[in-house]
């Protein structure tokens, strides 16, 4: 026997259907055309199997005479992994994605309910801003979207995919995000081209406000994905990171850590194999690859342990911190100091960028951020100093003032207060003056200089108790996964320990 459906329950079916991408045809096919995918079909690619529970499906436009399937807003909740997640897709196929009062009511309900229970969150700002015509019917409920996502900050992961168009609120949106994630065609400004073009009497087409390599050379995005679908992947692996200790991975090649810093201390490597040599094979995730490229910031899983790296890198300006690298480094000790993911700095740093033209980058305040940060974090941190420890750069790299919970170092470690041919030109500057000529007086420097480096070696700063160890470069992830396990459990919160600066 078929059941009768009441004409109540009937018309909400019928409304709720009419809302899904199986029947919006038109629309869909657009969507597909411009390369994307549709919000639906995001959010689902995104949750596990069955979990979506969404919110707001039947909101309309407020505005008399306008319609949109769920008011151009697709949001709810879910599981990535077993991990409840808030999910929120702006719709572009309605009204190009634009925010209305309703939509923007949506949204703060959502973030809400994502602050009550520190759910993370997950957000494809796809739009071009405010929907003028909703201007008469904008609330008060609608201009507090932006206040109580920023109140996330600190207390629940929140990522950002701009695989689209991300204009004016939408950037907003995405700018708070502790990740953002954009594909390469995508645009993001804090106005769209009709603004731009009231304001500044130029025409722009989107990709000329915006694109992806803008945010990306201007440190704004932290990764970037061929497509939504990579996107989304990326968003799963970052959230892995936020879910505690998980199943150990499968171990590295430890072995190549021994030969993996020169013999010649003059020679540059590739820091990025250090931290493979290090991790679970294929746990790193480095964020902002091309931005502060002196540094390398990177999440990854140690023993199933999730580890925030910092690491120095000889290949790009020897190691030396600059301002954008201080930037960097910073904001991601700020995250995961926020989140309570212990720290391992790798160290091999010449020092702070020195000369006029650093210092027109506010470097003073900028690597100011680092020990401001550092100092103040409360998650633990252990250091290994790979090659150079030379001074104000190797103090921000969790030296032995910063009280890391274990201070190794590799046999090729070298330490100073400053590079040690400069110091030696410090210390023994009279008796460099003194030289009859300059051959001598460069013989004289290289043997002044040569003793400093013995009398700084890694064995001999080891022997004045500068290091608790200096261990087989092959032993590194043994050690740190002994030392992690012992180290106490971070203690339960249930509120935020600290915000995370967007910047």
């Amino acid at each position: 026997m078929v059941e009768e459906i009441r004409p109540d329950l009937a018309a909400v079916l019928k409304a709720k259907a009419a809302t899904l991408d199986e029947n919006r045809a038109m629309e869909v096919a657009k969507q597909h055309a411009r390369g994307r995918r549709t919000a639906r079909e995001n959010v689902a690619d995104l949750l596990d199997p069955g979990s979506f529970v969404e919110y707001g499906q039947l909101a309309r436009p407020l505005t008399e005479g306008m319609t949109g399937a769920a008011d151009g807003v697709v949001m709810g909740t879910g599981t990535v992994d077993g991990q409840a997640v808030a999910a929120v897709a702006y719709d572009y196929m309605v009204y190009a994605g634009t925010q209305s009062a309703n939509n923007h009511a949506k949204l703060t309900r959502m973030f809400e309910l994502a602050e009550r229970h520190r759910w993370p969150v997950v957000v494809w700002p796809d739009g071009g801003g405010a929907r003028p015509h909703d201007m008469k019917v904008s609330g008060r409920k609608a201009s507090e979207t932006f206040v109580v996502f920023a109140r996330l900050s600190g207390l629940a992961p929140t990522v950002g995919i701009v695989s689209g168009r991300a204009f004016a609120g939408q950037a907003n949106l995405a700018g708070l995000c502790d990740l953002l994630i954009m594909t390469p065609d995508a645009s993001m400004g804090m106005a769209g081209p009709p603004l731009v073009e009231a304001a500044l009497g130029v025409k722009y087409k989107p990709e000329e406000i915006g694109p992806t390599a803008v945010h990306v050379a201007a440190g704004v995005v932290d990764l970037t994905a061929a497509d939504d679908a990579e996107a989304v992947a990326l968003a799963k692996r970052y959230l892995g990171h936020f879910r505690g200790r998980r199943a150990p991975g499968a171990a590295p090649d430890v072995a190549k850590l021994r030969h993996l810093v020169p013999e010649n201390p003059r020679r540059a490597y590739n820091v990025r194999r250090a931290i493979e040599g290090i991790a679970d094979v294929g746990s790193v995730l480095e964020l902002k690859p091309d931005f502060g490229k002196a540094a390398v910031t990177a999440l990854i899983h140690l023993e199933g342990h999730p580890v925030g790296v910092i690491a120095n890198q000889p290949m790009v300006l020897a190691g030396a911190i600059d301002s954008p690298a201080s930037d960097k480094t910073a904001r991601f000790i700020q995250l995961c100091d926020a989140y309570d993911i212990p720290l391992l700095f790798l160290a091999d740093t010449p020092g702070l960028m020195v000369g006029p033209e650093v210092e027109k980058t506010a470097l003073v305040r900028h690597s100011a951020r680092v020990l401001t940060a550092l100092a103040n974090a409360t998650v633990p941190y252990m250091t290994v100093v790979l090659r150079k420890a030379y001074g104000l750069g190797y103090y921000i790299m969790g030296s032995d003032a910063m009280l890391p919970s274990i201070l190794l170092a590799w046999p090729t470690a070298e330490f100073g207060g400053m590079g040690l041919e400069g110091a030696a030109s410090i210390i023994y500057k009279r008796e460099l003056d003194a030289a009859p000529d300059a051959e001598t007086r460069g013989r004289l420097h290289a043997e002044f200089t040569s003793e400093l480096k013995r009398y700084n070696t890694a064995l001999e700063v080891a022997g004045r108790f500068r290091y608790d160890d200096v261990i087989d470069p092959a032993d590194t992830r043994a050690i740190l996964a002994r030392t992690f396990a012992a180290l106490p459990p971070a203690p339960p919160r249930s509120g935020r320990k600290r915000t995370i600066d967007p910047w």
